[in-house]
């Protein structure tokens, strides 16, 4: 009984020996050399992005600095504006007055005294109007009814053109630090996928399972693929000209 159990368990094993042993479908090493390659290239996209980030976070400072200076320099524009508008004002005043007492010369009859007003009044046109003031004064005078060349449609818009073009132009450069201030945080987060990417090929090794580092290593490739595809998405620097760093 006992040599029936012995050649029974003789035959098992000699089955077992004779059964060969089922491939992986992927070697140790070239495992290994795939997860060395991926390592290397992982690094060096992360070195890009945070590189391309900090270009982002330089851009924004620089258009955050000139969006400020130039809302100073709109404000002192129209500070200016203003100023010119009151002072035009005060000449419209002036040579409003002039115009009523050459109204009453002319009632009186006195040919002279209109004449030496007329002159006054022309002088002050030529020394204390600008060109747009002159052609707006003589707006004025050809209506029929007595108006200020400040009604004259946009003409007082006109003083404050150039101040709001730079209130504009000073909006646009802080729009655009803002979207270079997303597209570096952006990059920021694809840095932090990356990171993610490195942890999980760096753990592959404490797994003694070929199909289970496999597993782990097919994980991080797809989630190096969506990182790069995400990135790319992002828009580069304004500017930005590889050739400019060498």
């Amino acid at each position: 009984m006992a040599n029936e159990e012995t050649k029974e368990v003789k035959e098992e094993v000699a089955k077992t020996e004779e059964t060969p042993k089922k491939k992986s479908f992927i070697s140790e090493a070239k495992l290994e050399m795939l997860i060395a390659i991926f390592l290397g290239l992982t690094a060096v996209l992360t070195a890009w992005a945070t590189w391309i980030g900090s270009l982002h976070g330089g851009n924004q400072a620089t258009n955050y600095t000139k969006s400020n200076n130039v809302a100073s320099d709109a404000n002192s524009m129209y500070n200016e504006a203003f100023q010119s508008l009151v002072q035009d004002m005060m000449t419209w005043n002036m040579i409003t007055d002039f115009k009523f007492d050459m109204a009453l010369a002319e009632l009186r009859g006195d040919a002279t005294e209109v004449e030496l007003i007329d002159t006054k009044v022309q002088q002050i046109i030529d020394d204390n109007c600008t060109e747009e003031f002159q052609e707006a004064i003589n707006w004025a005078f050809e209506q029929e009814e007595e108006v200020s060349p400040f009604m004259k449609d946009g003409y007082i818009e006109s003083y404050y053109a150039e101040a709001d073009a730079m209130y504009k132009e000073s909006q646009a450069l802080l729009e655009e630090g803002m979207q270079d201030n997303k597209n570096g945080d952006t990059y920021n987060l694809v840095t932090v996928i990356y990171s993610l990417v490195l942890f999980l090929l760096g753990i592959i090794g404490i797994f003694k399972n070929i199909p289970n580092r496999f597993a782990v290593f097919v994980i991080a490739v797809i989630l190096l693929i969506l990182a790069v595809i995400f990135m790319v998405r992002i828009p580069m620097p304004t500017g930005f000209s590889l050739g400019s760093f060498f």
